[in-house]
């Protein structure tokens, strides 16, 4: 089997992160959908080969899709994705079924049934597995059992396979017609200094992969992933194009410049002046706690020290960032660059997510930041890409 013979659709496909990823491991994407038009036009822009859709998925006939790419029933290998799952139980609550959005996973179901696809791939956010106690994590399983997928539920620490974040990650593989075997879930291959903070046992049985004590190899750093990236003051756009002001220092830079003629998307936001004179008071590692409390927010003044230790933070260089999320704001996170003095890029916040420099993102600012932030790290994609390859080569 060639690398081109791996075929798979991305539902709910957003920038493209977990195709990116997907597309590493050897897959070629033959479609996707994206209700969103500026994620679906960033995801255009970097898998030009494959059908893109921007539309509503619940308007969208699996059946004329499949006939339109010329896709037999049972031929796809692979069906991946990031449908809402939350309330998908027939017993949730009226506080999660009144939110359209949380019956999204039907609309997901429908293309498997259709496709019929060697096997199933969805991501979802930690807190599904604690969801109405595991109810909802129970029907999405049931679901997929009844359409003949014997699938699995892990948690997995993005830093363990490369991604220099704090970022956890519910993923659900399934293989049609078989039991899963344990190697679908790829091990990981670095240690890192994180630990969950969610519900990490399903059924009693812990859902987390944690390296091996015979895994010696160290966390990337934020300093590793972007400190290679041309250097900004607050506000600097420059050139649209920027070039490197030096070579690669690390595999992971390495890695990212392939395929890349330059920097882009990389323009600080402008911060406002009382944010650049609360960052003075911050050392890297550091959070809002540095601030005098005269500069802090109203709200913060009275808050614990112990509260909200990302919030107002500077990075620290030879650590690991805090999860990269929609807006870099910094009253929300740490994202302040960890010696200049200003809030990250996109391009930054898209290496600390695994992207490639030569993944443009398209739109507004705010729309690339939301586009990065809501994505899957492309190396955690490639990792589990790589992993479901090679159970299913095995089994031609």
């Amino acid at each position: 089997m060639s690398m081109q013979d791996l075929k798979f659709i991305d539902l709910f496909a957003g920038a493209g992160g977990l195709s990116e990823g997907l597309a590493e491991a050897g897959f070629h994407g033959l479609f996707s959908n994206e209700i969103v038009p500026e994620y679906a036009q960033t995801y255009q822009r970097n898998h030009p080969s494959t059908k893109v859709v921007t539309a509503d998925i619940r308007v969208l006939d699996p059946e004329q899709i499949r006939k339109e790419l010329n896709i037999e029933r049972e031929e796809l290998d692979l069906i991946a994705g990031g449908p809402p799952c939350q309330g998908f139980s027939i017993n949730a609550p009226v506080r999660s079924t009144s939110d359209e959005r949380n019956h999204l996973f039907k609309e997901y179901l429908r293309f498997v049934d259709t496709f019929a696809p060697k096997a199933i791939l969805i991501e979802n956010v930690p807190g599904l597995v604690s969801f109405e106690d595991g109810a909802t994590l129970h029907a999405i399983l049931d679901a997929l059992a009844d359409l003949g997928y014997g699938a699995e539920v892990r948690i997995l620490g993005a830093a363990y396979y490369g991604v220099p974040q704090m970022r956890w990650r519910t993923v659900i593989v399934g293989l049609r017609g078989k039991n899963l075997p344990s190697s679908v879930y790829p091990e990981p291959v670095f240690h890192a200094p994180i630990r969950p903070n969610f519900t990490a046992t399903f059924e009693g049985q812990s859902l987390i992969k944690t390296p091996t004590p015979e895994t010696d190899s160290k966390f990337v750093t934020v300093l590793d992933a972007i400190g290679d990236l041309p250097p900004l003051k607050n506000g600097e756009q420059g050139e649209k194009i920027k070039q490197y002001p030096n070579g690669p220092s690390c595999d992971y830079q390495k890695r990212a410049r392939t395929g890349s003629t330059g920097v882009i998307n990389h323009e600080a936001p402008r911060l406002t002046e009382i944010n650049l004179t609360r960052m003075k008071y911050i050392k890297p590692g550091g959070n809002w706690t540095d601030i005098p409390n005269d500069l802090l927010p109203k709200g913060m003044q009275r808050a614990r020290k112990s509260d909200h230790t990302k919030r107002y933070g500077r990075v620290d260089p030879d650590g690991l960032a805090s999860t990269i999320m929609t807006k870099c704001d910094p009253h929300w996170g740490a994202f302040f660059h960890y010696d200049q003095d200003r809030a990250f890029t996109v391009r930054e916040a898209a290496r600390i997510q695994s992207f490639p420099d030569h993944f443009v993102f398209t739109g507004t600012q705010a729309q690339q930041f939301a586009q990065v932030g809501n994505a899957v790290p492309p190396l955690l994609a490639n990792a589990i890409g790589l992993s479901i390859k090679s159970v299913l080569t095995e089994a031609m």
